[in-house]
């Protein structure tokens, strides 16, 4: 991505060009980044300044409106001047090639994956089965423990709202369950785009 930040007013102007790219990293890893740039294209004072616009939009979200993980930006060329490059030109210009690059890199929502455990009287297995399953989770386990069965599960945490209240209704209140946050995973297509669409929603109406 190569993004040209100018502007000119009545007094000193603001330029800076930053010609990026993104790479993808594996789960857990944040955001790296890495300064390529050779001889006196930019300045090295402005590499920090770029690397701040990055985390900025990094930060922020680019799509939906969600943090960016998992990525290392490599800033590799660009172009400055003399007189009208500083600080605050090559953040702008540093956040808004970001934002066109992540784009460009075909990036995915992730959404957190809870592991949970269920104990509960043998006859409601079928139930709270189903229910996981409705719940687009999956089964890693089971096990008897005493006179009760226990349930070893991942489940999506947009899926777990109200799942307290629902096991006691499924189990007359003698189900008993506890989560933790297990891993993130890219969520199903159907599912980003319908987040996605929220969140333009969401951000038109508060532009509007």
């Amino acid at each position: 991505s190569k993004y040209r930040h100018k502007k000119q007013t009545g007094g000193a102007g603001q330029f800076a060009e930053v010609w990026m790219y993104v790479e993808p990293l594996p789960p857990g890893s944040g955001v790296e980044f890495e300064s390529k740039v050779v001889g006196m294209a930019i300045d090295r004072a402005f590499i920090p300044s770029i690397e701040k616009g990055v985390r900025t939009a990094a930060g922020a979200g680019v799509l939906a409106g969600y943090r960016c993980v998992d990525l290392k930006v490599v800033v590799y060329d660009g172009k400055q001047h003399p007189v009208d490059s500083k600080d605050i030109a090559f953040q702008i210009a540093g956040r808004e090639a970001f934002k066109e690059a992540f784009m460009a890199a075909n990036p995915k929502l992730l959404e957190p994956i809870y592991e949970v455990d269920v104990l509960v009287p043998e006859e409601f297995m079928g139930d709270v089965m189903g229910d996981i399953s409705a719940r687009r989770g999956k089964v890693l386990g089971m096990e008897t423990a005493g006179r009760l069965q226990k349930v070893k599960a991942q489940i999506p945490l947009a899926n777990l709202d109200q799942y307290a209240t629902a096991l006691r209704s499924m189990t007359g209140g003698r189900g008993i369950h506890s989560q933790r946050l297990d891993h993130y995973e890219n969520i199903p297509h159907d599912e980003e785009q319908r987040v996605i669409a929220a969140a333009k929603k969401e951000k038109e109406e508060a532009q509007g």
